[in-house]
């Protein structure tokens, strides 16, 4: 058995770029239109403390690796590019802006449609895909979603 060569194309790179893309475009076709349609709501869960997320002390403070926000009721002033969103959410009656880039986010997910995309961390250590923690961002309680066949999991390991 022949073993495989590294590539020298970074394929898992590439890959994960063009998926955060899709979150980067979803986000925008909202913040274009002026809110969410439908019964659509998103879980975005992201590393606090990844390069370029800028979020407030208290919140580093009680996530210090990683939280899960909600877009659906309350939040406003979102506002994409590309390559991260801004959003202004409530957390214990605290108005805050979180500004996320697109590199630091671990996972998406749409419950309405049970659309799901997992992410590694840009930096930081190598976690595999897992479910996201309830979101922490003042709203209505959401309803679990059972696990679905729309979930894409971007997981390649390098063979050293």
């Amino acid at each position: 058995m022949t073993e495989m060569p590294d590539s020298l194309i970074p394929y898992d790179e590439i890959v994960q770029e063009a998926l955060r893309a899709v979150v980067g475009r979803v986000l925008g076709t909202v913040a274009e239109s002026g809110g969410l349609p439908g019964d659509h709501h998103f879980y975005i869960t992201f590393k606090t403390q990844a390069p370029g997320v800028d979020i407030p002390t208290r919140l580093v403070e009680r996530f210090p690796d990683e939280m899960t926000i909600v877009l659906q009721n309350r939040y406003w002033d979102l506002t994409v590019d590309g390559t991260k969103f801004s959003v202004g959410l409530s957390f214990n009656q605290v108005p805050s802006k979180l500004v996320v880039p697109y590199g630091a986010i671990t996972g998406f997910h749409d419950p309405t449609v049970n659309f799901e995309l997992r992410f590694q961390a840009q930096e930081g250590p190598e976690d595999g895909p897992g479910g996201h923690d309830p979101a922490e961002n003042d709203g209505p309680a959401a309803v679990p979603v059972e696990d679905g066949s729309n979930v894409v999991a971007v997981d390649f390991k390098r063979k050293k």
